[in-house]
Formats: structure tokens, C-alpha cells, sequence
């Protein structure tokens, strides 16, 4: 029997819910979970709202087309998504080892869905209904919607759009889009009359002819400039080709400026139109308002860890404007920062505190950062000029609205809901904005952090800082003394929880030894080891593969071999038994045998501990991981990976 406060997601709900056919069938690589934090319920509420009859087609075995088949045949087209995160990412390690849970799946097992799910679920598609449209979203597509770096093949692959064969890929969250979509197709309009959106890229075929476009912008002209990237041919081929298409892209993303891009795959053409617009305050409510259950589908057997984690979260904001070269939120959600208003916000927290399964504790009140609700650039005539890629990087640009009072106010509004016990701030925080007010961290300290709060320095060597477009280590320096004595005053004892990466490009060797003296001086331990993982499209991936930076095509240094890697992941855990050999191994080659021995500076002993000796017996005689190091290794990695894909769900 149907749930009708549910979203469909199998054919005798659908039929029990007295429809025909579906108007929308939308495949995804996740469980279904009414919650506006994942894709399928975000677009399936949004387009549900517009009228349409939307059935969700969640995990399906790939190995052949009866699940596409036995759903129906949708009526307008369908949408299709590998998932909240690209599913490479969610399979594969750094290391490029098979995980051992998939937290959008019931109970966590793995191999619900396919490798590169969205291209394989798009074939299906076709091979159910060769004439319904197919349009491909979220993160994996929109990371992949040009020719890019795959990590996990170490190749050049072309634009998701080719093996995907799909008539059109929505970039960004999607709303805007999809519902666009299906009101043309509705009104009788074909899937190439939608090839005009914003947020969309598509593959002309051989014989057509580059359209004349104008894409409206609020208070502006039309934007009807076109620039040709060099083509997946040559960026295949040659590495500086592929950093000028890495620069030309991210140089081309406010949408209030940003020009259409072409790129030639053999004999055919990608388009890819400007972003879509900033949704308004008010537009985003409207998504965020929808009558969301906030459960997971009934027919779940076991609970969904991405559920657990989230459930009693609120999204207040999405968008990031500090460009961050490791990092896919800005390619995916944007950089302008889109708000949720007060009265938004307020109406899904009294609807959490009603509920009497509710604890009383909101894991976390924020979005992709917890400091950026409504920050805006202060002259909208120069953000629609403006092609920076960071307003805070090298310093914080001097028309950026850094108030935090917004945030101050909302935080205390929630805080006072009846019915609310706790409200923590689980999202990072921005140490560079925090600085400027306070008063912000006082209630920070005082009343949001439950023991530990996590910060994003992320390295202590300038040079590597520089790479990855973050502020210097002296300013997490200053965090950490307030903090610490904001905890003070409000009479609490809490600590900070630094997140580092290692293995980023402009590290090596030389840059790890000086992040260990900086952890080994400051006393941090970092528990758990954070690789970069090249996603597709950032610029930090660009350097991993041509050694180049593309915004100034200098070369970087970079660490490709997975032994180097691993040398990386000791020097950051110096401090851990099963490390010792490694890091005295490094240390010594790099000439810093300083660092040995009993001195208070001093990152390893002299003589090797019983319990580095009784690791490496333990190991495989090299001082490589051990079973539960790699388990470490797996959980930092898919924590360092939802750092980045926080709230994009599109």
C-alpha cells in the first residue's frame, strides 16, 4: 500500500495512487529519504509542488532495464542522478579502495549502485523507452559536464554527456531548471526547445548549427558571449590545453557575466550555457517549505546513516564565495550565498520540536559554512562585473557584507523555540570572517558547540596554503585563542577539532615535515587522515594532473604515487606507533634527522618504540597501514568528501 505523505518509488505504489503513468520518473543512486537535504526528495518535493506526478526510482539494478520498464513509461522525460555525491567518491578511497559502507544506502551495504552511475542509469533510460527524454543532474553530472581529470582511471574522460547519451545535463541544485523543463515539455514544446536554459549543457549533433542565444540577467543586458575551449582532443593530449579549459571555466562562472562555453568532442560540439541565476530569498523558501516528511521510505528495513547524520540538521543557507581550489561546492551550488529567510527557518525548526520522536538537539544549524548566511557582495553593479573567483582570498574584498548579525539572530531565535534543548553548529566555520565580530563567537562558544568545534585550517605551510587559496595558519592561530577563551567565559571546556589535508598539491615532503612541527608545537593529534581526492573540474585536480596552477599556469609540485601519498598520511600522524618507520625513514632522507630523538621538538624518538616494532611485525615490514589505520584512512576521507559536498544536493 502506498504511503501517500511519500513520494512513490515502486510500481504498485504508483498504481495504487490511481495513476496511469508517471509525468516524471527520477533515478537516483540513493535511498529514499523525504529530507530537502537529499537530491531526490529536494527535486522530486519541487516538482511535485508544480502539479507533476513524480515516482522515484531509487537503487535499481542496473544489469538490465526491468526496473525502468516496470515503473512505467514517464510521460514528460526522465531525471537522472548518481546520488548526493559523485559515485566514484562514494566508492573508492584516496587510495582508491573499495569502501566499506555506503551511507546512502539502507544499512549502509554497498553495491546499490554502478560505478559512474549516472552514464549507467541513462542507458537503461534508453533502453526502456528509447523516446522519452533524458536529462542528467547532481553532483556527479554536474562535476563532469566537460572534459575532465578521472582520478580513479588517471584519464582524460569526455563530457558526462557522452557515454551518458542524455539529451541534456542540468548543472548546479536544479530547481530552476527541471521544473522549466517540464513545463516546456508539458506545454507541448520538444527537449531541444529547453536547450535556451540556463544551467544546462548539451551535445549538438553533427550537422547543426551553434544557436544564437541571449540569457537574461537581472538589471543587465542579455549575456550573449560565446568562448570555444580548447577541444576534449587536446585537452587529452596536452596538459597545457587542459589548464587554459580549466582557467576559461572557472573564470566563467557568476552567471551575471559568465559567457556560454563550446568544446568539440570529435565532430560534435558541447554547450555549455551560463549557471543558472542565484535563487532569491523567497525562491528558496518555497523549495525549503515543501511538505517534507523528514523520514526515510517505510519499506527500509535497516536505517540509512546519511538519515542518521542529517535527519535533525537545518539548512539555512547554500553557496560558498570562498573558492577554495580542493573544493566542488562553488562548481556545484555556486558562489553567490543564497538565504533562507528567518520565517523559513523558524516554521521547519517548530515543525522538528512537534514532532515526539524529536530529542530536543539540532545537529547542526548551517549550510556549506556556517558564517556565510546572507553575506552579499555590497555593490551589485560591480558583482555583475565581477569574475574573482574567492572574496576572501587573498584578503576579504573590502565591498563583501561580513556582518554576522544576521546569523546571530537567527542562531538566537532557534535557540529559543520551545522545545529546543540544543542547538550545535556542525558546519565549519570560516575563521577568516569570524574574526570580525565578537559578539558571534561568544554565542558560538557559549551556546553551539557541544565539546568540539571543527575549523578547516587545512595546512600550516604558506605555500601549500597559497595553493589551496586559504588563509594563512596565523589566522587559526588567533581563532584558537578566542575560542579558547570565549569556552573560558561562558565556564565550558571545549576544544577544536582541526581538519588537514594531506597530499595536496604544492606539499610535499618539505611541506608535511613543517605541518608535523606545527601539530607537534601546538599539541593537536589528528585522529583521522584526510588525502586530497582530485574531483573532477577543481582546480587543485588540475595541478594533480598537469602540474600546473591554471589561474597563472606556474608549475606546482605535485605527489602522484601512492607510496608518496602514504608518506604524506605518517608525517601528518607522526605521533602513531605504526608510523614510526616511515616518518624516520623521511625524516632522514630529508636531512631533518633533528627531528629524532628526545628534544622537545622532537617528532619521534631515537630508538623505536615496542609498539612501532610490534606494528610493522603486525604490517607488511614497511610500515604501511594497518587493517584498523586504513579503516581510519576510509572514515577521514568520506568526512574530508561531505565537507565539500555539504548540503549539495542538487
Amino acid at each position: 500500500m502506498a504511503n501517500l505523505d511519500l513520494l512513490p518509488i515502486t510500481p504498485k505504489e504508483v498504481e495504487a495512487l490511481g495513476w496511469e503513468q508517471p509525468d516524471i520518473v527520477f533515478v537516483s543512486g540513493d535511498a529514499y529519504v523525504d529530507h530537502p537535504s537529499f537530491a531526490n526528495a529536494l527535486l522530486g518535493r519541487t516538482l511535485e509542488a508544480e502539479g507533476y506526478k513524480v515516482a522515484l526510482l531509487c537503487q535499481p539494478d542496473w544489469k538490465n532495464a526491468d526496473a525502468w520498464r516496470a515503473m512505467g513509461k514517464p510521460r514528460l522525460f526522465y531525471a537522472v542522478s548518481g546520488g548526493n555525491m559523485d559515485s566514484m567518491i562514494n566508492h573508492y578511497t584516496a587510495n582508491k579502495k573499495r569502501r566499506n559502507q555506503d551511507a546512502y544506502s539502507p544499512g549502509g551495504e554497498i553495491g546499490l549502485r554502478p560505478d559512474r552511475a549516472t552514464a549507467v542509469y541513462s542507458q537503461r533510460c534508453r533502453e526502456a523507452f528509447a523516446d522519452v527524454p533524458v536529462v542528467i543532474g547532481g553532483v556527479e553530472a554536474s562535476l563532469r559536464r566537460i572534459a575532465h581529470f578521472d582520478y580513479w582511471s588517471e584519464t582524460v574522460k569526455p563530457s558526462m554527456l557522452v557515454p551518458s547519451k542524455a539529451d541534456l545535463c542540468g548543472f548546479g541544485m536544479g530547481e530552476t531548471q527541471i521544473v522549466e523543463i517540464a513545463r516546456r515539455l508539458n506545454g507541448g514544446q520538444t527537449i531541444r526547445d529547453c536547450r535556451d536554459l540556463r544551467g544546462v549543457a548539451y551535445l549538438m549533433g553533427k550537422k547543426d548549427e551553434l544557436p544564437a542565444h541571449g540569457f537574461d540577467r537581472p538589471g543587465g543586458e542579455p549575456v550573449t558571449k560565446t568562448l570555444e575551449m580548447p577541444s576534449f582532443e587536446a585537452v587529452k593530449a596536452d596538459k597545457i590545453a587542459f589548464a587554459e579549459m580549466t582557467r576559461t571555466l572557472h573564470q566563467e562562472t557568476n552567471p551575471l557575466n559568465g559567457a556560454r562555453l563550446t568544446q568539440k568532442h570529435g565532430d560534435r560540439t558541447l554547450v555549455v550555457n551560463p549557471p543558472a541565476l542565484a535563487l532569491e530569498t523567497e525562491e528558496l523558501d518555497r523549495v525549503y517549505d515543501l511538505p517534507y516528511t523528514r523520514m526515510s521510505h517505510t519499506s527500509y528495513k535497516k536505517p540509512i546513516p546519511a538519515d542518521q547524520m542529517i535527519r535533525e540538521s537545518v539548512t539555512i543557507m547554500r553557496g560558498c564565495f570562498g573558492g577554495c581550489t580542493f573544493c566542488s561546492i562553488t562548481m556545484h551550488q555556486g558562489n553567490a550565498i543564497q538565504s533562507r529567510s528567518e520565517e523559513s527557518i523558524l516554521k521547519e525548526v517548530k515543525t522538528m520540536a512537534a514532532d515526539p520522536t524529536f530529542n530536543g538537539v539540532i545537529s547542526d544549524l548551517g549550510g556549506p559554512t556556517a558564517n556565510m548566511y546572507r553575506m552579499r557582495c555590497t555593490k551589485p553593479e560591480v558583482e555583475a562585473i565581477c569574475k574573482r573567483a574567492s572574496c576572501v582570498h587573498p584578503t576579504v574584498c573590502k565591498l563583501l557584507d561580513t556582518s554576522h548579525d544576521p546569523t546571530k539572530s537567527v542562531m538566537k531565535k532557534v535557540r529559543e523555540v520551545p522545545g529546543i534543548k540544543q542547538v550545535n553548529i556542525a558546519s565549519g566555520i570560516r575563521m577568516d570572517l569570524a574574526r570580525f565580530d565578537d559578539e558571534y563567537l561568544e554565542d558560538l562558544a557559549r551556546h553551539h558547540v557541544g565539546g568540539h568545534l571543527k575549523v578547516a585550517p587545512e595546512h600550516a605551510s604558506d605555500n601549500v596554503l597559497e595553493h589551496m587559496k586559504k588563509p594563512a595558519t596565523n589566522t587559526f592561530d588567533h581563532f584558537a585563542e578566542r575560542f579558547k577563551a570565549a569556552s573560558k567565559r561562558a565556564g565550558k571546556e571545549q576544544y577544536l577539532v582541526p581538519y588537514y589535508i594531506a597530499s595536496h598539491p604544492g606539499s610535499g615532503v618539505a611541506e608535511m615535515i613543517e605541518l608535523a612541527e606545527y601539530l607537534k608545537a601546538s599539541g593537536y593529534k589528528p585522529r583521522q587522515v584526510q588525502d586530497f581526492i582530485p574531483a573532477p573540474m577543481d582546480i587543485a585536480t588540475c595541478m594533480y594532473h598537469t602540474g600546473l596552477d591554471p589561474m597563472t599556469m606556474k608549475p606546482v609540485e605535485t605527489v602522484t604515487k601512492l607510496r608518496d601519498r602514504k608518506v604524506q598520511r605518517a608525517l601528518m600522524q607522526f605521533f602513531a606507533p605504526e608510523n614510526y618507520f616511515t616518518v624516520h625513514k623521511a625524516l632522514t632522507e630529508a636531512g631533518r634527522t633533528d627531528l629524532i630523538g628526545s628534544g622537545p621538538k622532537c617528532l619521534i624518538p631515537a630508538k623505536a618504540p615496542k609498539e612501532a616494532r610490534e606494528a610493522r611485525r603486525g604490517g607488511d615490514g614497511a610500515g604501511r597501514p594497518t587493517k584498523n589505520k586504513g579503516r581510519r584512512e576510509e572514515s577521514a576521507s568520506r568526512k574530508a568528501q561531505g565537507r565539500e559536498a555539504a548540503g549539495a544536493t542538487g
